[in-house]
């Protein structure tokens, strides 16, 4: 919940200190404040998972407990304005996603340990699924508490965490011994700067760079991301040739364990762009086409957004108990070509829809990820040897969380590409026809165009903020004015450039739901086998005088 209850609430939190999210110097400040919850806890994940087989995976999360519940506390006291203001949030989200990280690590290797393998789905799918409502429950939270105050969004953490932390440490018991060995640094080095500056890189793609409408030209782009693929090239070769590796390279040749992660990765690119894309459509275009106000619209998009996570809700557990019967095969398939088919729908809809079939199509949606989530998660953590389960689940973590963070710079892109082509002309010829001399009117029409997706996302009304900057609302008339600033033109003018880019983006969620399903198809048995799991226990290191080991 707590990393995505500031992406609703980003206008008011940026009103509260001070600051214009859509500044050109401030763009970065708007990023990182969501994207470096999801980076750390991409690039973390995998070695807390490892510290957790070896100290103790309730040890390690109830010291995150402690993490989390202290970084909140210090985001709601924030002492600081405008841009100092925006930096001690964006560092203590930070080291609140460090303790976050060391929860979702060790959580389901905790649950693993603890449930037998017929109870295991269930436990699973319980955990899973509420992890997945959290992210869009934190949609509706962030938009109630923004209204009340933007700390309130902090504030909404520490009861709960302090709670947690008492809670989880008078109440969690090993149920697994520590097993003792060395920390791989030279691994985790590789990974987590290797991962760190692709994902960086990738974000930073999204954004305009020279005369282009994103970034993927820009040379330091380039070198994130050539970079970051080498330094995780360089990491798997160190994996191999280290007495006890971060990330055991072994587990992939359990074939349930590589096509449930290949699935989740893939899904989770889907599902962060399916939320991303969602936003801006309800607090872009229809939520003001219906009369909202566009202060309004990130709360009201919470609302509408509901019956996706009451799809999760519903199917997930009963999938995860299912699939403890009948296995995990079926229900994670099935889940995926349902998910598909809720993407091809939402691509046939117009801009401007009849929301009890939007609303049907995000149902439908939500009980295909459910179906697919908990079955996956069982069958991924039941495949793997038990000692191996800490450093399991934070190398499913990581494909999970990396694929939310993917999901930004892929479907951004996307929604970009989309709109440079046709929002440009379409922009100034409706503010020249509505009186805005072609100067200014050129000029907003040239401003990048993932701006106005971010004036959309943040709840701000696009054409007021462009127009006025530069005083090009002192030119036209009263009702003039007020036509290009009510709640209609803006959404009217951009409803077919948008309807574009959001076909694409559809396009490709729909085709990587049915990748994800061929991959879950070819999963074999979620039991551990026990030759496999003797060879992953007894792999010699190639050279173990090598460092890092």
């Amino acid at each position: 919940m707590d990393a995505s209850i500031v992406i609703i609430s980003l206008p008011a939190i940026f009103r509260g200190i001070g600051l214009d999210p859509l500044a050109p110097g401030n763009i970065g400040y708007l990023l990182w404040m969501i994207l470096g919850y999801l980076l750390v806890s991409a690039v973390l994940v995998v070695v807390l998972g490892r510290l957790g087989d070896m100290f103790g995976r309730v040890r390690i999360y109830n010291l995150g407990f402690l993490i989390f519940a202290f970084a909140s506390v210090a985001l709601s006291l924030d002492p600081f304005h405008a841009g100092a203001g925006a930096m001690w949030l964006i560092l203590w989200r930070v080291v609140q996603a460090f303790g976050g990280s060391m929860l979702t690590a060790n959580s389901a290797a905790i649950l693993t340990d603890a449930f037998p393998a017929r109870q295991r789905g269930m436990a699973l799918g319980i955990n899973q699924i509420t992890a997945l409502a959290g992210q869009f429950l934190g949609l509706l939270a962030g938009g109630l508490l923004a209204v009340v105050d933007w700390r309130a969004v902090f504030w909404v953490s520490v009861p709960i965490s302090i709670t947690g932390t008492i809670w989880s440490y008078l109440s969690l018991r090993e149920t697994s011994a520590g097993r003792p060995g060395r920390v791989d640094w030279l691994g985790n080095l590789t990974f987590a700067s290797g991962a760190g500056i692709l994902l960086a890189g990738i974000t930073y793609g999204i954004q305009p760079y020279g005369g282009s409408a994103t970034g993927w030209g820009n040379p330091w782009v380039l070198t994130g991301l050539f970079g970051g693929v080498a330094l995780l090239l360089l990491f798997c070769y160190i994996e191999t040739h280290v007495a006890e590796p971060m990330f055991n390279l072994a587990l992939f040749r359990i074939r349930a364990f590589t096509a449930g992660n290949l699935a989740a990765l893939l899904t989770s690119i889907a599902r962060g762009g399916l939320q991303f894309m969602l936003i801006i459509w309800l607090q872009g275009i229809w939520l003001p086409l219906h009369g909202y106000d566009f202060e309004d619209t990130p709360l009201w998009a919470g609302i509408f957004m509901l019956p996706l996570t009451i799809g999760f809700l519903v199917a997930g557990p009963v999938a995860g108990y299912l699939s403890d019967r009948f296995g995990a095969r079926l229900f994670s398939t099935a889940g995926l070509v349902v998910v598909a088919l809720s993407f091809l729908g939402l691509l046939a809809l117009p801009v401007d829809f009849d929301y009890g079939l939007f609303a049907a199509l995000l149902l439908l949606n939500g009980l295909g990820q459910g179906l697919f989530s908990a079955p996956n998660t069982s069958s991924i953590m039941g495949s793997v040897p038990a000692e191996f389960r800490g450093v399991a689940s934070g190398m499913r973590s990581t494909f999970q969380n990396s694929g939310t963070a993917l999901s930004i710079g892929v479907f951004f892109s996307l929604m970009v590409s989309g709109l440079a082509s046709r929002l440009p002309t379409t922009l100034s010829s409706g503010l020249q026809a509505n009186g805005v001399p072609a100067g200014a009117a050129e000029h907003a029409a040239s401003l990048p165009p993932v701006s106005t997706l971010f004036a959309t996302f943040l709840g701000n009304n696009p054409i007021q903020h462009l127009l006025s900057a530069d005083g090009a609302l002192d030119h036209v008339s009263a009702a003039q004015r007020a036509v290009l600033t009510g709640h209609t033109f803006f959404p009217r003018l951009v409803s077919g450039p948008f309807h574009h880019g959001l076909a694409i983006v559809f396009g490709v969620a729909a085709g990587m739901a049915l990748v994800s399903a061929v991959a879950s198809a070819l999963r074999g048995s979620h039991r551990a086998e026990p030759t496999l799991t003797s060879e992953i226990k007894e792999r010699p290191a190639k050279s173990p005088s090598r460092p890092g080991g």
